[in-house]
């Protein structure tokens, strides 16, 4: 049987980490933050075809980000934009995506195969990930097993978490893009053990990347997690009788847990495809600078700016009334939208949330 191949791309995260630009309405997907002119959430749609047809091209988000999704993507039918009726993580986001799946195909369970694909990379060029996609579909359904992209480490990261390769195995996949069975995973290190990593290797960054056919992803919930199989069941049966209330609520009942944790972790037969394009988790507003084409002094600025004397900086202008100057900084963040102002060292960028837990207590309308 010919399988059809759909790609389910993850859109519906807060992206907190980029306040006070990211906001409820328009998050960090919606934003143009690896491109001047296209969103995050657009450039991954871009890169998706022509391996995915539009109508096999479906956004997993949530329910007040339908509408500017679609506005943001009017080449996928408007039906492709779906809401999780709930923010249950990325388990619950695939839950609710292999639920609708069976209920609208009696024939999905055999038929389907599934790439997981999240909204907020920057990846080039294009072709070298499509490669890498294709290979990685073409050994989930070969093998039966779960494939991830390992990205090869560029730098001792602490902010990712990585992936062991078996390296003494037979790889699969082909010489451009090698697959390897996944030893294990590994938590988020610290710098020294990140350094030893990169000096041993066999270890990738996690790109939180997956592949696999509906009816293994089935199957091995099942055995990892068995009430989350019998809760994906249960949705897809009230789905399918039309009971959308009781299949929102049994949804609303699960845990918010990640796939990694739920199922990567404790799935039997895992492989990783080592990516062969670059790839950048656009995370936090570090990565701008290496997303972005910075000026002679390293900044990255954007609108009405005058860094002068100012290096290593990003300096991003949103307000149509105001000019932002800078002099005699370095290694700054300031971003100014029309109602807020953010200023902190660069290397805090990952404690951005601390501010927006403050600013939510006291202005959640801002958030």
């Amino acid at each position: 049987m010919a399988m059809r191949r759909i790609a389910i791309v993850m859109a519906g995260g807060s992206g907190e980490r980029f306040w006070p630009l990211s906001r409820l309405h328009r998050p960090k997907q919606l934003l143009n933050l690896a491109s001047p002119d296209r969103t995050l959430l657009a450039q991954t749609v871009d890169r998706l075809q022509p391996t995915f047809a539009a109508e096999n091209i479906f956004i997993a988000t949530a329910p007040h980000l339908v509408a500017p999704s679609q506005s943001a993507l009017p080449e996928l039918p408007a039906g492709n934009v779906q809401a999780e009726p709930h923010k249950r993580n990325t388990a619950g986001c695939l839950i609710w995506v292999a639920a609708n799946l069976l209920a609208q195909d009696a024939d999905a369970r055999s038929s389907v195969t599934m790439a997981v694909i999240a909204a907020d990379h920057r990846i080039s060029p294009d072709d070298r990930f499509r490669d890498t996609i294709d290979t990685a579909l073409g050994v989930a359904e070969s093998t039966g097993g779960i494939v991830t992209i390992g990205i090869p480490p560029s730098r001792p990261e602490t902010g990712y978490g990585y992936i062991e390769a078996d390296s003494g195995r037979t790889a699969l996949g082909t010489s451009l893009v090698p697959v390897l069975p996944v030893r294990q995973f590994r938590e988020k290190p610290d710098h020294s053990t990140a350094e030893a990593f990169l000096v041993h290797g066999g270890f990738y960054w996690n790109s939180g990347t997956f592949f696999w056919t509906l009816a293994t992803f089935l199957t091995e919930l099942e055995l990892a997690a068995p009430e989350l199989y019998a809760a994906t069941m249960r949705i897809a049966e009230l789905l399918r009788s039309g009971d959308q209330t009781m299949a929102d609520e049994a949804f609303a009942a699960l845990p918010s847990i990640s796939i990694d944790y739920a199922l990567m972790e404790k799935a039997r037969t895992v492989y990783v495809a080592k990516a062969a394009f670059d790839w950048d988790d656009v995370g936090a507003w570090d990565a701008l600078d290496r997303s972005l084409s910075p000026d002679s002094a390293g900044n990255v600025v954007r609108g009405d700016v005058h860094a002068v004397e100012s290096s290593q900086s990003i300096v991003i202008n949103e307000s149509a009334t105001m000019t932002v100057c800078t002099l005699g900084v370095e290694g700054l963040v300031v971003v100014v939208t029309e109602d807020a102002v953010l200023v902190l060292p660069k290397d805090r960028a990952q404690d951005v949330r601390r501010v927006v837990e403050s600013v939510r207590a006291q202005s959640p309308e801002k958030i």
